[in-house]
């Protein structure tokens, strides 16, 4: 198995990714959690697997200094055009994660890593470079596809079979990650290297709604409710994507 990268899937990754209510409950939540612990000073900032900027356009609105590394050039590209339009400057890479430490000589105040463990072979191995890449004193933004939720939501739908198969990975040529992350497995490989300080659930009951709940629902009330309950401790665990806001130990 090696790494997925979105070279020829770019416009259907926006689209499905970022497109109506799941894309913006995501960064909804994102974004709050970050306003919870960001200073009120200009940041520099990396995006590992940036995408389109999503993330980086927002923070870079806000004052910080931000680079993207994006291993698609369609994808990075894309970045790049909404940069353009929003009258923004940030600095573009395109690389793998694997190739960051040779082209980046200083640490960065904050680290973003958003769905990308999942699309990795490897996904633990990224863990020693993203602390390599952080200030001492600075945060990663650690957002990954969570297997629970992916576990829970085949219970639902009655995929039995699928479930004494044990396999949860997503067909090649669909969006599904190929590698959701167990988070007591990811919890355990953090340790020595990085202390957990807030936990979120991103979209914690949409995506179990029926759809024609969902279809009714307004947005803002979809935005408020996830936001209420994104930390709740019944509920926080079955975020299709969890977020994690880690310090370097």
């Amino acid at each position: 198995m090696s790494d997925r990268h979105f070279d020829q899937l770019a416009t259907r990754f926006a689209e499905k990714i970022y497109g109506g209510a799941k894309g913006a409950i995501r960064l909804a939540v994102l974004q709050a959690d970050l306003d919870e612990i960001l200073p009120d000073r200009p940041l520099r900032v990396l995006d590992i697997g940036a995408g389109l900027g999503h993330m980086s356009l927002w923070l870079a609105e806000r004052g910080h200094q931000v680079t993207l590394a994006e291993p698609a050039e369609p994808m990075l590209e894309g970045a790049r055009q909404r940069f353009a339009e929003a009258r923004q400057t940030a600095t573009f890479i395109q690389a793998p994660w694997q190739e960051l430490l040779g082209q980046l000589t200083e640490p960065y105040d904050l680290v973003l890593c958003h769905a990308v463990l999942e699309w990795l072979a490897e996904p633990h191995a990224i863990l020693p470079v993203l602390h390599q890449l952080t200030k001492a004193d600075g945060w990663l933004s650690l957002a990954f596809y969570n297997r629970d939720a992916l576990i829970y939501r085949n219970l639902l739908k009655g995929h039995f079979r699928k479930m004494r198969k044990n396999d949860m990975a997503g067909e090649k040529q669909s969006l599904t990650p190929q590698q959701p992350l167990d988070p007591r497995e990811l919890a355990a490989q953090l340790e020595g290297l990085w202390q957990v300080e807030t936990q979120s659930g991103v979209r914690v009951f949409h995506d179990y709604m029926p759809v024609e709940f969902q279809a009714r629902a307004d947005l803002s009330d979809l935005l408020e409710m996830e936001l209420a309950h994104r930390r709740h401790p019944s509920f926080a665990g079955l975020g299709r994507y969890l977020h994690w806001i880690c310090r370097p130990v």
